[in-house]
């Protein structure tokens, strides 16, 4: 199984924007150069904010939905907590 990856990125306008992929660096930067998610796209220059490494797709995909249901505040706590 590859290994996948859960990350957020912080949007121009302050929003974080979650979603996984089994190339962190590919994804980040078809983001950034306006080639990713719809969401990401109207919302440029985006950064990573968080990641996490997960064990296979399937651990990625259910993380990237528990994620998903946070509210923004538990998103930023996340961000917060990696930085600190």
């Amino acid at each position: 199984m590859d290994a996948a990856w859960v990350y957020l990125l912080r949007c121009a306008d302050g929003s974080l924007y979650c979603g996984w992929t089994t190339d962190l660096r590919a994804r980040l930067l078809a983001h950034g150069t306006g080639r990713g998610a719809r969401y990401t796209r109207a919302r440029l220059p985006v950064e990573l904010a968080w990641a996490r490494a997960m064990p296979d797709r399937a651990a990625a995909r259910r993380e990237e939905a528990r994620v998903k249901r946070l509210t923004p505040a538990g998103k930023r706590a996340l961000v917060t907590a990696l930085t600190h």
